[in-house]
């Protein structure tokens, strides 16, 4: 796959390349650093001990111009001005380190029903012989089937499968489809790669499977701050930001971080921080206040989107105004001492149930940047995950390849693969700098007619996802191949039609 190289896009390379902001792992003895900043370098008994991260060099785009209050690399959505990434130059970023398992769908856990037999929601209930009838047809239709293991879909899922949480119709027939409802009655791999945030990855995949009535296993679940996961073997103790009451704290400890801090702990501690800010009483009680003027915070973790813009930009400010973490100090280097924020995705907008799409994450980023650098007079070095960014699309690759092999043994990347999104500053810009092909849909983001002008999708546009699906299978099966199974073509069948086993 293509690296996001500025000079691959006829971008001019800096006079002088910044250094890179180094990044180092927590022992497991207690915070102190580990002097091995790379994790391809560690030893090998620290690599059995922890599945280690992968860092993703950061680029960035040299051409932008800076407005007075600006961030320079917030000003242009369209990739023909931003080739590169929204990050800061030399930055890295540190994504898991997938291992290679056989994991066990979603359904496989479900309670059967009163008769014994599993269930697969979304699909009729299978009939005894159906997999040996399907492993019949794909063994005399062995073009077919590498062409089938030979691509793959990513689907993004707000604007696309769902609307909040209410479905798409079509999205539930896709699902279907790519299950295993067609001619050959293969499953077509698939995952799903989200800037949506702000919960357990399983419980977003349970309340996925509900909404699109069709299996979803976490093994082919990736939402904007599942690869920083990755982070927890550089930081013990962290600000996390966003998100619903105490839900991305949940995350956090679940991903590995020992120390998670969120702004109502500092709230709590101290509740001048923010005056306009009055904690509710379950609030206060839930909250773990302590004396922060005695804590270093090592980095700011913005997860979800913000719920309270005026406390969280104020308690963020503060921390990166101050000397190393530290609330209530001034340093004497504001750049040098200042912690590293993490953003999970940089999408301004993103759908909703209301009819005009709302500002998401990169609104609050942006009103952040400008805010630090009225007071400083410097931007705001920052590192941002999800869409479009570079190391996303390095751990889609990994997922890719675990649910290939998950579903047909072979772990491997698909020489084709679709990305199916609604937004083009996100799900199509980074697509088509990855060397994807891109659909893009009409039922999220994007409601304008013909192609997107400033980053338009190269395999087209569609009414629904649906239709790009139907038009990509088409392309690599053939306009014969049927979305539907049948029993009909049952090979051992008298009745049946006659197949040929040589193509």
């Amino acid at each position: 796959m293509p690296m996001f190289e500025d000079d691959d896009f006829c971008v001019d390379q800096p006079i002088t390349p910044a250094q890179p902001s180094e990044l180092h792992k927590v022992q497991s003895n207690g915070g102190h650093k580990s002097s091995c900043s790379n994790p391809i370098t560690a030893n090998a008994g620290d690599r059995a001990n922890r599945s280690e991260a992968i860092e993703v060099p950061a680029t960035r785009s040299s051409i932008s111009d800076a407005q007075n209050y600006m961030h320079n690399l917030s000003l242009s959505p369209s990739m023909k001005d931003r080739r590169g990434s929204r990050n800061s130059l030399g930055t890295s970023l540190p994504i898991p380190r997938r291992e290679s398992r056989r994991s066990i769908l979603s359904w496989s856990s479900a309670a059967p029903p009163d008769d014994g037999h599993m269930v697969r929601p979304g699909m009729p209930a299978p009939q005894p012989t159906r997999e040996i009838l399907a492993s019949q047809l794909q063994d005399i239709s062995s073009s077919k089937v590498a062409a089938v293991k030979d691509m793959a879909f990513v689907f993004d899922i707000d604007g696309v499968l769902v609307h909040g949480d209410r479905l798409i119709p079509e999205g539930q027939r896709v699902l279907q489809i790519l299950n295993g409802d067609n001619e050959l009655g293969i499953k077509i791999p698939h995952i799903f790669l989200t800037n949506g945030s702000g919960k357990l990855e399983q419980s977003r995949v349970d309340q996925l499977s509900k909404i699109l009535h069709s299996p979803i296993s976490v093994d082919q679940f990736i939402q904007s701050h599942t690869p920083m996961s990755a982070l927890a073997e550089y930081y013990t103790r962290v600000l996390v930001v966003g998100g619903e009451g105490y839900r991305c704290r949940e995350v956090a400890y679940d991903y590995g971080f020992r120390d998670v801090i969120i702004p109502h702990d500092i709230v709590a501690w101290d509740p001048s921080i923010a005056p306009y800010r009055t904690l509710t009483p379950s609030e206060r009680a839930a909250a773990r206040p302590q004396d922060f003027n005695q804590t270093n915070i090592e980095a700011i973790m913005v997860f979800s989107d913000s719920r309270d813009y005026a406390t969280d930009m104020q308690i963020i400010v503060d921390l990166l105004r101050s000397e190393h973490g530290r609330l209530g100090t001034v340093p004497k280097d504001p750049v040098a001492q200042r912690i590293p924020i993490y953003f999970s995705q940089g999408d301004l907008l993103c759908p909703t149930g209301h009819a005009i799409p709302r500002m998401s994450q990169g609104a609050f980023r942006i009103g952040l940047e400008a805010m630090y650098k009225a007071l400083t007079g410097v931007d705001l070095e920052r590192v941002i995950y999800g869409k479009p960014e570079l190391a996303t699309y390095k751990y889609a690759d990994e997922v890719i390849k675990g649910w290939l092999e998950h579903i047909h043994g072979e772990e491997r990347l698909p020489k084709n693969v679709y990305m199916v999104g609604d937004n083009p500053a996100s799900d199509i810009v980074g697509g088509n700098m990855y060397g994807w092909n891109t659909c893009l849909v009409r039922t999220g983001v994007y409601q304008g007619e013909g192609n997107d002008r400033d980053n338009p999708a190269n395999f087209g546009v569609f009414e629904n996802v649906l239709e790009a699906v139907k038009t990509a299978i088409g392309k690599e099966l053939g306009k014969d191949f049927k979305l539907e199974w049948s029993d009909k073509m049952n090979p051992v069948r008298p009745s049946a039609p006659s197949i040929s086993a040589i193509e």
